[in-house]
Formats: structure tokens, C-alpha cells, sequence
């Protein structure tokens, strides 16, 4: 899990965190959305994703399984090449700052499983990388 404090409302935070069409602006792996399934992003929703992550392209779709809007948002793969889940939530830091925190768990397989610890250890810099990419565009 990383987190990262935000010097913008939650509210603001959360709206433009939790919207897919937004993730090419602060995930720096992440180089294509799809929309499956007609947007906003709600319970039920499916969007495919392309990403570049050590060294390979990966293709997944992510459903979103929760949606509190302004405080916890969740998807997971329902295709791809291993499950994953992403977590968000926001909480408030003090006026008009948020909290908030980046979790990914995903069960690697086949080759992937091998390189797990390396993965995660990717996957946390990765993490940490994008949250201050969405803490620079935010507070712009």
C-alpha cells in the first residue's frame, strides 16, 4: 500500500482519481483506455487497459466491484494476465488536503509467479511514482 497527501479537497481528489479516462495523466505505465462499458465508472463497469510494465505490454480489463464515491474505489481484473485488484481510498488531512492511499494485490502465475518479489518491489516504486504524477497534475 502507498498513500500521498494531496493539497486539494477530497471530493476533487477522489472525482478525478477514480475516473479511468483519467489514468494516462498520472499513471506513467498505463498508455490506453477502453471503455467497455459506457462511463461514469460505477459498480459493474468494465474498461480495458494497455500498459508498459518492466519491459512487456500488458492488456487487462478491470471491473469495478465497489464505488463509495469520495471515499473508496475498487476494480478488478476480469481479464488479464494474472488477477489483480486496485484499491483507492480517500480520507481527509486537515482543510482542503486528502489522504490518499494506492493498494494493488494480484496473485502472479506462470512466469510472473517466479518473479514475484521483484514484481511487487516494481510494483510499490510504480505506485509511489504515479501517486506524486497525481499529486503534481492535482496541485497544479
Amino acid at each position: 500500500m502507498t498513500e500521498i497527501e494531496i493539497r486539494r479537497p477530497r471530493d476533487e481528489v477522489s472525482a478525478f482519481a477514480a475516473d479511468p479516462a483519467n489514468a494516462t495523466a498520472w499513471y506513467k505505465n498505463i498508455k490506453a483506455v477502453e471503455w467497455e462499458t459506457p462511463p461514469p465508472a460505477e459498480v459493474g463497469s468494465r474498461m480495458r487497459f494497455r500498459a508498459q510494465f518492466l519491459g512487456r505490454t500488458l492488456e487487462y480489463t478491470y471491473e469495478v466491484r465497489e464505488s463509495e464515491p469520495g471515499r473508496r474505489f475498487v476494480m478488478a481484473t476480469a481479464k488479464g494476465p494474472f488477477p489483480m485488484e486496485t484499491t483507492y481510498t480517500w480520507e481527509d488531512a486537515g482543510e482542503g488536503a486528502t489522504r490518499m492511499t494506492l493498494r494493488n494485490q494480484g496473485e502472479p502465475t506462470g512466469f510472473a509467479a517466479m518473479t514475484a518479489p521483484v514484481m511487487a518491489r516494481a510494483m510499490r516504486r510504480a505506485n509511489e511514482a504515479d501517486l506524486r504524477r497525481l499529486k503534481a497534475v492535482l496541485e497544479r
